[in-house]
């Protein structure tokens, strides 16, 4: 076997070189000499690692259409609307991403949204031998500059926006940026939204580059594909999807402008596969919506949807396109995450301070950090806008407490877990779904 020597943020493979091949390693792959007699130096071994991966199971990339999306938000949403787009036209797709892996219709548990090599070469293989013909991925930034994908060429990569998120492990947007971009050096096809200004970087970026380019607006008529008449209520969305040659009408069961981006990305994504608009605006029509991405859990007397913002972006996206649809409050129940930039959770508020006529401010995942500390960190722009709230760090506790006082035409949005079913705290991983939360609330509630 080999050992490759890799050097990650807090341990150098390097340093274990010796002991792998006490331990049987018949050949070391390291960037450094190690001193060792078998041992093959190479450049970056990441990417050395994620060759052999794939030559290891006779590279199943090659045999199948990849698509993969990258951006902050929106990727989960555009990967299940891609694939059920593709069933619909009678394909056999796989999905690699956040809320699980699917070998066409087999679930299988994502450990990270974009897996490491190994177990990413593992899928693939498996999807090839059960018929896939395309696979459709969310693509991390991390991943990305990881070396991850390394040697993956991609038929069709989409960039959905790009806003304030990881700069813990990036440090500045400009690395973040220059991260999201690895993806399209070895793409085919580019769909971007160019309403986003880091959109507009890499349309730029890549015109004239042999790459097509297709770009995508809601906003500007110099795109190449445009959503007119956009009618948005607070279950859906219509609007007309306007490109050379071809108008289509297009039916969407998500809410928000953000959904529109969606759509479009996702549409243009298939056609720039080979396949006809008319059929794929149809196909988006007949989808019903995400698991945990502003999934409604109760419609009357009150509604309750749950959603995975977790981001200032996020939450503007999805309380933006909710607000205008509430009768009588609106009542956000938010928390920001631990061990993650702790810049964000001031402007997550501030977004709250927007939209929200009631807050709960609550705990998403601390892991290792003090629960009520970052609670005291986001709390500031709530008290200094004078929205009524409750902070309180047991989540579980807290979503009874908003679900307690809930009227008539209230709407709850319950904000950063979406289709998770655990939180983190301690570094310890305990079972919390909020569906089942909900379910069960209610079903006693309709009790008495």
């Amino acid at each position: 076997c080999a050992f490759v020597c890799c050097k990650g943020a807090s341990f150098d493979g390097h340093t274990f070189a010796q002991k792998a091949v006490e331990l049987g390693a018949r050949l070391i792959i390291c960037e450094q000499d190690t001193g060792v007699e078998n041992q093959a130096i190479v450049a970056d071994s990441k990417k050395a690692y994620s060759l052999l991966c794939a030559n290891f199971f006779d590279n199943p990339s090659k045999k199948m259409k990849m698509i993969g999306i990258t951006g902050t938000n929106g990727k989960t949403t555009s990967t299940y609307l891609i694939k059920n787009i593709l069933e619909q036209q009678g394909k056999k797709v796989g999905l690699i991403g956040t809320i699980q892996n699917m070998i066409d219709q087999q679930d299988i548990p994502a450990k990270y949204t974009t897996p490491q090599a190994y177990e990413l070469n593992v899928l693939l293989s498996q999807m090839y031998k059960s018929g896939c013909e395309y696979v459709v991925m969310e693509v991390s930034s991390m991943a990305l500059v990881q070396q991850r994908l390394y040697g993956i060429e991609f038929d069709v990569a989409v960039f959905t926006n790009l806003t304030q998120d990881h700069l813990d492990y990036h440090k500045t947007m400009e690395e973040y940026f220059k991260a999201k971009c690895i993806l399209f050096e070895n793409s085919k096809n580019i769909i971007v939204n160019i309403d986003d200004e880091y959109g507009r970087k890499v349309a730029d970026m890549y015109k004239g580059s042999g790459r097509n380019v297709v770009t995508f607006s809601i906003k500007d008529d110099g795109a190449y594909c445009t959503a007119k008449n956009i009618q948005l209520t607070g279950t859906g969305s219509k609007f007309l999807m306007v490109s050379e040659g071809s108008i289509n009408r297009v039916e969407f069961s998500m809410p928000g402008e953000y959904s529109v981006h969606n759509a479009m990305g996702s549409a243009l994504s298939c056609t720039a596969l080979g396949f006809d608009m008319a059929s794929v605006a149809q196909s988006l029509k007949n989808i019903s919506g995400v698991k945990g991405r502003c999934e409604v859990l109760v419609k009357d007397p009150f509604t309750v949807i749950c959603d995975y913002a977790h981001t200032p972006d996020g939450l503007e996206n999805v309380l933006s396109g909710l607000k205008p649809f509430a009768k009588n409050r609106f009542i956000v129940l938010y928390g920001c995450a631990g061990e993650r930039d702790p810049s964000k959770r001031k402007y997550m508020s501030d977004v709250v301070t927007k939209y929200a006529d009631y807050a709960v401010l609550a705990s998403d995942n601390p892991r290792g950090e003090d629960p009520q500390k970052i609670i005291d960190e986001a709390l500031p722009p709530l008290v200094e806008h004078k929205i009524p709230y409750i902070a309180e760090v047991d989540r579980r506790k807290a979503i009874k407490m908003a679900l307690d006082m809930l009227q008539y035409n209230d709407i709850l949005i319950l904000c950063g877990k979406g289709h998770e079913d655990y939180q983190v705290i301690d570094k310890i991983t305990l079972y919390l779904d909020e569906h089942q939360i909900v379910e069960q609330y209610m079903r006693k509630r309709n009790e008495k």
